[in-house]
């Protein structure tokens, strides 16, 4: 359904309004109290823009693949875009950025019948959440994989980061810790290992609850392009630490399993295994 919200709210973080919508916000640039030259011209576009849409509906339906939905970060792209590339025949591959919003839009079109599995290849998000970086998951992330008990694959790409803005907004608790600065935007933390241990205790809590086919993947050599050899966040003892929690944690079965892949996340090897997995749990 189109929807578009004209606000003097569109000018700023508007993430409280629009969620996991695909609402299209119009800053009217003067307040609405009155009309006036520039209102007028504002919300007639607006009207034209509203009208447009609803005349010109896209089908959608005809010759539709399923929908899948994958977790995406800019340290994990080499591997979700080798597992897209083997499953777009078959799939309608639809790529979140693992960014807190993106996950919580994924498992909402999980929830609303759009998608019918997911390859989360990248929980980053839970760290944030966890730890108090920029870009958190709601505390609900995998609870709709749990309700739905959808096909799931997943893994724990870009695990070994805390995500900030700048280094002036990095914490003071974490400041004597290898930062690394992905970007003018972004400032990253390594974590540590008790952390990891916590988020790996946290994630298998949520796959105990997910009664559907899971395959949960663990990378041994890296979970992210800068963790490997010679990379700034290479640290395979807190990598570890993560492995041995979750793997501990998670109560396996025929349906719940844990799979360690002796490859770096981003190894073709590794995508291999994910497409392996989830035509394994798909039929």
């Amino acid at each position: 359904m189109p929807k578009i919200l004209v606000s003097t709210l569109a000018s700023g973080d508007v993430s409280a309004y629009v969620g996991t919508s695909d609402i299209q916000m119009i800053n009217p640039v003067t307040d609405l109290a009155g009309l006036n030259t520039v209102s007028r011209v504002v919300l007639a576009n607006a009207a034209h823009a509203l009208v447009g849409m609803v005349k010109r509906p896209i089908d959608v339906t005809a010759g539709v693949k399923r929908g899948i939905g994958l977790t995406m970060y800019g340290v994990t792209t080499p591997c979700v875009r080798q597992v897209t590339n083997r499953l777009k025949d078959n799939f309608e591959c639809l790529v979140f950025h693992a960014t807190g919003p993106g996950g919580r839009s994924m498992e909402h079109l999980l929830e609303s019948g759009l998608l019918s599995a997911v390859i989360d290849v990248t929980t980053s998000d839970i760290v944030d959440l966890l730890l108090g970086g920029n870009f958190p998951a709601a505390e609900d992330r995998l609870g709709a994989v749990a309700r739905t008990r959808a096909p799931y694959v997943g893994s724990c790409g870009a695990i070994d980061m805390i995500n900030f803005k700048s280094p002036e907004a990095v914490p003071e608790h974490y400041r004597n810790r290898t930062l690394h600065r992905h970007n003018q935007y972004i400032t990253l933390v390594r974590t540590l290992a008790d952390e990891s241990v916590a988020v790996g205790r946290w994630i298998a809590g949520k796959l105990n609850r997910c009664d559907g086919p899971v395959r949960f993947l663990l990378p041994e050599m890296g979970v992210s392009a800068l963790d490997s050899p010679g990379s700034p966040f290479y640290d395979p003892e807190t990598d570890r630490a993560f492995f041995d929690a979750i793997e501990a944690g998670v109560h396996q079965s025929e349906d719940r399993q844990i799979r360690r892949v002796p490859l770096h996340i981003n190894d073709p090897g590794f995508a291999t295994a994910v497409v392996k997995s989830f035509l394994e749990i798909t039929k």
